[in-house]
């Protein structure tokens, strides 16, 4: 950790280094590193196809924010059944 402050400014950087590190910890509660229980990704080793996973999602609410078309149906079923689940984000990672 200290060779990468020395090494670098870039908080980006920095911030990644320090996930790797110490984990991401309790996206839901206090604990700020550690194992976090996701079920289909890895925070650190998936990062490349979490964003990509992201931008996607923004480009299908950006086209159809409320998920209206009927190519979103079955992502819109899939909100509508989970959100009863408070923390049900925490586990699709």
């Amino acid at each position: 950790r200290l060779d990468t402050m020395v090494r670098t400014n870039n908080g980006f950087e920095i911030a990644e280094i320090d996930l790797k590190l110490r984990g991401p910890g309790d996206l839901m509660g206090t604990q700020q590193s550690g194992i976090l229980d996701l079920l289909l990704a890895d925070l650190v080793k998936d990062g490349d196809l979490l964003r990509l996973a992201r931008e996607t999602a923004g480009e299908v609410l950006d086209q159809d924010a409320n998920l209206e078309l009927e190519i979103n149906t079955p992502i819109r079923d899939w909100v509508t059944t989970h959100q009863k689940n408070e923390n049900f984000w925490s586990r699709i990672s």
